[in-house]
């Protein structure tokens, strides 16, 4: 029978490092993780990662992509079929995948603010990816910016500001508790959503309600 070892390396090698990347991004954070690290872990070079990355920024911005839950495809999704399922499911949604989204990203970023000048040159090379953490929040502002351009929400809605409200909320419930250590918050999950979708529906549906369901 093949050893475990064995079984792995039959993996693509780019597969593996991302692989890698996200058991080190969990376990020791952004801070501490190295191209070196990720290659040891994945069994493979440091040369053969960079076949295949640019660097470290790449590499994380992809386990975000890949191994996190789906919040910037979704969000991608909904610019393209705004106004298709209706705004209270996509809210939802949105709001649903955020949470387990910053649940999972915070721990791993977290340790960069502890050394400034790591965290600059980190979210300068994720800005020349074209991600970084402002990337949610422009798509979700752009996506309720479409819905209101076809009535579903109203015409002086602050669409920036919903979409920081959202978002916001989500990321600070990630930074309330120390879901690494499996502490959970008193409200759960879809209670949390629900409450949080309810109230921006307040400041963002015109009167009567139209557009809050696909027609």
């Amino acid at each position: 029978m093949p050893t475990h070892k064995s079984t792995q390396q039959l993996r693509p090698t780019r597969e593996r490092i991302i692989d890698a990347a996200y058991q080190l991004l969990r376990t020791i954070g952004l801070a501490r993780t190295t191209t070196k690290e990720i290659a040891r872990a994945a069994g493979c070079s440091e040369a053969a990662l960079y076949k295949h990355f640019s660097g470290k920024e790449e590499i994380f911005v992809r386990v975000l992509h890949d191994r996190l839950p789906r919040l910037n495809p979704l969000l991608d999704e909904l610019a393209q079929d705004a106004g298709e399922r209706g705004l209270e499911r996509n809210l939802t949604e949105v709001a649903e995948h955020a949470a387990l989204f910053y649940e999972q990203s915070v721990p791993i970023a977290a340790s960069l603010f502890a050394e400034p000048a790591l965290k600059r040159r980190h979210f300068e090379g994720v800005r020349e990816l074209g991600a970084g953490p402002r990337t949610p929040l422009v798509a979700l502002a752009a996506y309720l910016r479409a819905e209101r351009e076809r009535g579903a929400v109203r015409p002086d809605a602050d669409t920036d500001a919903a979409a920081a409200l959202l978002l916001g909320a989500c990321s600070q419930r990630a930074f309330l508790y120390d879901f690494t250590e499996g502490e959970r918050p008193e409200q759960p999950l879809d209670a949390f959503v629900q409450g949080l979708v309810r109230t921006l529906l307040h400041g963002l549906v015109p009167a009567g309600g139209h557009g809050l369901l696909r027609g």
